[in-house]
């Protein structure tokens, strides 16, 4: 039977004329998360993102 787990992030808006501010901050902390969970034998099966307000939310789904 295989297992799930579900890794969130949110990353908040600022003000700036660099429109992929959240793009440079999370790539760094995202790529760990995901080599930590290779690691463990966990394949990244989905990501989903979404926006609330100033925040952005986004979801790595792994299974193994």
């Amino acid at each position: 039977m295989k297992e799930y787990k579900v890794e969130t992030f949110i990353y908040y808006s600022k003000l700036t004329f660099d429109t992929k501010h959240i793009i440079k901050s999370s790539k760094v902390e995202i790529q760990e998360k995901l080599d930590q969970y290779a690691k463990d034998g966990w394949r990244l099966a989905s990501t989903d993102a979404t926006s609330f307000g100033a925040a952005v939310y986004i979801y790595l789904y792994f299974e193994r």
